[in-house]
């Protein structure tokens, strides 16, 4: 059995719970993919499976070798492929359909995507410094103050907290619950925010450390999201 899918964040919605609670949630486009590559135990020292996301793709956007790389196996065109782990002795080949279907409703899922970039920014937005008072003319407000001592050891110490690139990194949200899944359209709304914008390619794989069960959360009443998503919903 493969543990994750690729996918695409959608957007967000939301849905309630039976108690009336507001729930927000991501909807995301979790495949169809195909595997591409099986990596085993014998031959590469771990398992795992190369997951390629079906999209179109021109074939311009691809190499002469990735692209003869999906013509040997009789595979449709992937420009996102990534990896995931399998269980153990898992009968996963090359070929083989990976769909939404492999989770259920209340499932608990990491999800991987690249950050929204938010290009240079100062220690207030950063590094969430408090800034100075905003009043009776301190002419201090969003600066970083000082950074370094003098005398000793007159220089600046690796690792001091300061303005930059904030953004655009990989990041994983951990346990994000399964709220509802569409398995004609392969679509997943999950519990909370995923990282990136709309549109970006996201790696979604089962939870390493699963929480408890989630107080207060029995299911969805009422509103189902992925019915409002096609509906022409938030």
């Amino acid at each position: 059995m493969v543990n994750g899918i690729l996918g695409k964040k959608i957007g967000m919605s939301e849905a309630y719970t039976p108690a009336g609670e507001r729930v927000p949630v991501t909807l995301i486009q979790a495949g169809p993919c195909v595997v591409v590559q099986r990596k085993t135990r014998t031959t590469d020292g771990y398992e795992a499976a190369q997951l390629g996301l079906v999209e179109f793709t021109r074939a311009s956007r691809l190499s002469k070798a990735e692209l003869q790389r999906f013509e040997k196996h009789s595979l449709p065109p992937c420009r996102f492929v990534r990896e995931v782990g399998v269980a153990e002795g898992s009968e996963a080949k090359i070929g083989d359909q990976v769909l939404a279907e492999m989770f259920k409703e209340r499932d608990y899922l990491d999800v991987e995507g690249i950050s929204k970039g938010r290009g240079f920014a100062g220690v207030v937005k950063r590094h969430h410094f408090g800034g100075g008072a905003a009043t009776h003319g301190s002419m201090f407000h969003r600066a970083p103050g000082s950074i370094g001592a003098s005398a000793f050891p007159s220089r600046v110490l690796k690792g001091m907290r300061a303005a930059g690139h904030l953004g655009h990194a990989q990041t994983t949200v951990r346990n994000l619950q399964v709220v509802a899944v569409d398995v004609d359209d392969n679509i997943l709304a999950v519990r909370g925010a995923v990282p990136g914008p709309n549109g970006g390619y996201l790696v979604i794989q089962r939870a390493v450390q699963p929480p408890r069960a989630r107080r207060g959360f029995a299911g969805i009443a009422n509103t189902n999201p992925l019915k409002a998503s096609k509906r022409g919903g938030k």
